[in-house]
């Protein structure tokens, strides 16, 4: 069967405090292989564009400005169910409600202050995956 992908990126705040190394960590023994990795800072326009699916909820102004507000890492991982299986290693988007051992019960504040993306679906894996990373780029 071939390996499965997914996107992923560690948020501003996570890189703030340094749990990038922990994060990365934590992914591999997860059995996932990093296939491109970006560190990069979102300007307002390309956060709008990133999370244009979002817009018009009460959520998406915040949202944008916390998205642009320091350097992120962009993630393409590859494993068998990816979607699935890092959607279980981020836990909830809630940290509160995330369980013991995710990524997001480690290391997240709250639920907007979350520490990472996962996607979830194949639809938004591709385009936000094509949104950071050219083909040739993947590997």
């Amino acid at each position: 069967m071939p390996l499965g992908y997914t996107f992923a990126m560690i948020k501003p705040q996570a890189c703030r405090k340094n749990h990038v190394g922990p994060i990365l960590a934590m992914i591999n023994q997860a059995g996932f292989r990093i296939s491109a990795i970006r560190s990069t800072k979102l300007t307002r326009d390309e956060a709008e564009k990133f999370y244009e699916i979002h817009r018009g909820k009460p959520f998406y102004e915040g949202l944008i400005d916390f998205m642009s507000s320091g350097p992120i890492i962009a993630l393409y991982l590859e494993k068998e169910n990816a979607i699935e299986d890092f959607r279980k290693l981020i836990g909830n988007t809630d940290p509160a409600k995330a369980e013991e051992g995710t990524i997001r019960k480690l290391f997240a504040e709250s639920v907007q202050r979350n520490a990472i993306h996962g996607s979830d679906s194949v639809e938004n894996a591709v385009r936000e995956a094509d949104f950071f990373f050219n083909q040739r780029e993947r590997y």
